[in-house]
């Protein structure tokens, strides 16, 4: 379930992506603690690539100044993305999101924390252009959510399709290209591995 769903946008165009798992513990006492190790790895920006395993992308987090850091990811902070394959020449090799908001709901009942995330330009040169295979429109939404003694992990991409309105002919087909095949490759492979990932024990 998603609790924290008003960090997910409405859906106006393109193509909707839900990939989510859940498990469940034993007491609530052991999945409140184990709850806090699972928010900690969302967090953990950089480690998702190794926490997703074998041929995931690398993610590592640069903040509003274009400086990549190792800490835990924040409002306003970009990811600089490694996927497997050509890079964009806009993104220098890379694909870039900007973290939009990152979103903590707690009642008596449950706890959920949420990073929605929206592409974006290069922080690290001077252009203007979405560096990334999917448009402006689109966002990807991670939710981690513990109710009683069942924790869910998930991505919820919503708006999705090929950035066409890249400044080079050749990002313009490769963001097509790797657009449209990434909304299988994301949603089977990346994403389900990450959720999987964050819920391991």
């Amino acid at each position: 379930m998603k609790e924290n769903e008003e960090i997910i946008p409405e859906h106006h165009t393109g193509r909707t992506i839900d990939t989510d798992r859940c498990i469940e513990l034993d007491s609530t006492e052991e999945a409140k603690a184990f709850f806090e190790t699972v928010k900690a790895r969302l967090l953990n920006v950089n480690a998702w690539g190794k926490i997703a395993g074998l041929a995931s992308a690398d993610f590592q987090v640069v903040d509003k100044d274009g400086k990549e850091v190792s800490r835990p990811v924040r409002e306003g902070d970009y990811f600089k993305i490694d996927v497997p394959g050509p890079g964009s020449l806009d993104g220098e090799g890379h694909d870039w999101v900007r973290v939009e908001e990152i979103k903590s709901v707690s009642t008596e009942q449950m706890e959920s924390l949420g990073i929605r995330v929206r592409p974006s330009a290069n922080p690290q040169n001077t252009s203007e252009h979405v560096s990334h295979f999917y448009s402006e429109e689109s966002t990807s939404n991670f939710i981690v959510t513990r109710e009683g003694k069942s924790i869910t992990a998930g991505v919820y991409d919503r708006n999705t399709k090929p950035n066409v309105e890249a400044e080079h002919p050749v990002d313009k087909a490769r963001h097509w290209v790797v657009g449209l095949s990434a909304v299988v490759w994301f949603s089977k492979v990346q994403w389900h591995q990450l959720v999987k990932g964050l819920l391991s024990r």
